[in-house]
């Protein structure tokens, strides 16, 4: 609590300062190491140790306390997809990435709602931690591994040539099926776009709501900002379950399309043999 005063009030005495890009700390061989890229190591090690830890102490028989938050999470997760997929065993295929960047979002979030980090504590007069999420680098990197993933799922599943088809639906010989095909294609991008400047700006909106409130609350800082902070912890959990529901979209209608279209060439293939067969009993 008393953590929490201090990170509080350094906000009502010096003012809301925000910080939209993050702040080179040192470098390490010539690599810039800036405040978010510090606290993405301390926070992952920290999730994983977690996340390992959960995972050991769980049973056949249900337990009480956090391991039961996470199986419900998990569950709730695996649940999601399954109305995506509209199929259990295709769910818990691809609930294990699903449910890892979910719980990597989710406490990434709340884990840039601790007392300190931000400009409680600084280095060289440049705040020392700075949330992952909050970095735009941060989010597009991690909008750049889920779409690969993605992408290499949607592969796996229906393979390089479906795949690839599926953007270009229509006859080969119209213009208009390459014309379609290659905005289906820019839209990939754009999506990774989407899903970075979503999870972006709603962390940095929140960061700011707080601090511009902790300002104007001065020395009632922490009871003017901490209705603004449990609804950060909301937020984060909020933009955690739109981010692997989109994925899990985009997946789905991919990964449908190709079964479309292997339907489509085994009726085509059918309808050949069935003709071949014609003209040889003629």
């Amino acid at each position: 609590m008393f953590s929490t005063l201090t990170s509080l009030m350094h906000f009502a005495e010096t003012g809301p300062t925000v910080h939209i890009v993050p702040n080179e700390l040192f470098t390490i061989h010539g690599i810039p190491i800036t405040n978010s890229m510090l606290y993405a190591w301390i926070s992952g090690t920290l999730i994983v140790l977690f996340l390992v830890i959960v995972a050991r102490m769980m049973t056949v028989r249900p337990r009480r306390g956090v391991i039961q938050i996470v199986e419900a999470l998990t569950e709730f997760i695996v649940g999601m997809l399954e109305n995506s997929f509209r199929s259990r065993k295709k769910a818990l295929q691809y609930a294990p990435y699903f449910v890892t960047i979910f719980f990597f979002v989710l406490l990434n979030n709340w884990l840039g709602l601790i007392p300190g980090i931000g400009e409680a504590v600084t280095y060289n007069s440049e705040p020392l931690l700075r949330p992952f999420t909050a970095d735009l680098n941060g989010t597009l990197a991690v909008a750049v591994v889920t779409m690969v993933v993605v992408q290499h799922f949607a592969i796996k599943e229906s393979g390089w040539k479906r795949h690839i088809r599926h953007y270009f639906a229509g006859s080969l010989v119209n213009p208009a099926t390459w014309l379609f095909g290659l905005l289906e294609v820019f839209t990939e991008f754009t999506r990774v776009a989407s899903l970075a400047l979503r999870l972006f700006l709603n962390v940095v909106i929140g960061e700011i709501i707080i601090a511009v409130f902790a300002y104007l609350g001065h020395l009632a800082a922490p009871i003017t900002s901490l209705p603004f902070v449990a609804l950060e912890l909301f937020v984060g959990a909020l933009q955690a379950y739109i981010f692997v529901t989109l994925s899990a979209a985009y997946l789905a209608v991919a990964t449908q399309h190709g079964h479309e279209y292997e339907a489509e060439d085994e009726a085509l293939e059918a309808t050949a043999a069935s003709i071949k067969s014609v003209k040889s009993a003629k």
